[in-house]
């Protein structure tokens, strides 16, 4: 008989996991740091910009053409060049009001109710948020609530502000205002996520042979708010931002 012992099996090395969260850590230092940064410290540089030039960009493959060549085709793409997106601010504040009012019903009215033998159950979003708090889950819980409360909300205000900015012609923190857009257009990126978390509060219910379940009126609301806030911030043209130090400069 031999004194051999099994190999042990090695333990998953966690230095790829610890690295991984350094680099999240980083990178959201990184951003709130720039976003947070202010121009008084670090001034705007002076570069001749595009309207200076008499040039504008296709929006389609970033071309750059004369300004003469506005309402007509890209030489390269076909699209119509545009210096900035027409009617842009008219067009995102119609799509932000109307998530605006459908906001509260999305939250308000029941997403999916539960018919069966014992009544009818109807559950909305925030329901859904508590049953799994008081269930125990609550990372889920957290999660249901950023994305389904508070994300659209935050691209709201984001919009907003940059809407109500551009109308006061302001020129406060350009740059930090440029990546609030920034920020907006890569949560729009995950905007579907909140179609999934109706999804997932409607498998919570464990339903038989004798109970069905219907979407609500809330499912409805909530989806056209995702759909609003992706077309307001579409819509939003962020060159806008720098139109008022470009005056301002042209002023002096």
């Amino acid at each position: 008989m031999s004194d051999t012992q099994p190999p042990r099996r090695k333990l998953p090395r966690l230095s790829g996991a610890r690295e991984q969260l350094q680099r999240s850590r980083k990178f959201a230092s990184s951003v709130v740091r720039e976003i947070t940064d202010d121009d008084e410290r670090t001034p705007l540089p002076q570069v001749p910009t595009a309207t200076r030039l008499g040039l504008l960009s296709c929006h389609a493959c970033d071309l750059v053409s004369p300004r003469s060549l506005e309402g007509q085709p890209c030489p390269r793409c076909g699209a119509t060049l545009h210096h900035r997106k027409p009617d842009s601010v008219a067009r995102t504040w119609a799509f932000l009001l109307s998530a605006y009012m459908l906001y509260i019903p999305a939250n308000l009215l029941p997403v999916m109710v539960t018919q069966s033998i014992l009544g009818t159950q109807q559950d909305t979003i925030l329901s859904g948020v508590i049953y799994l708090w008081l269930s125990g889950s609550r990372l889920l819980a957290g999660i249901v609530l950023i994305a389904s409360i508070i994300v659209p909300l935050l691209k709201m205000l984001i919009l907003t502000l940059l809407l109500v900015s551009v109308h006061m012609r302001s020129t406060w923190r350009l740059r930090q205002r440029t990546r609030l857009y920034g920020l907006v257009e890569v949560i729009g990126r995950w905007s579907m996520l909140d179609i999934f978390v109706v999804a997932l509060l409607a498998s919570l219910v464990r339903a038989g042979a004798l109970a069905t379940i219907i979407p609500g009126g809330g499912a409805l609301a909530f989806a056209s708010v995702v759909v609003l806030t992706m077309l307001a911030s579409l819509s939003f043209d962020p060159r806008l931002l720098w139109d008022s130090l470009e005056q301002q400069d042209a002023r002096h």
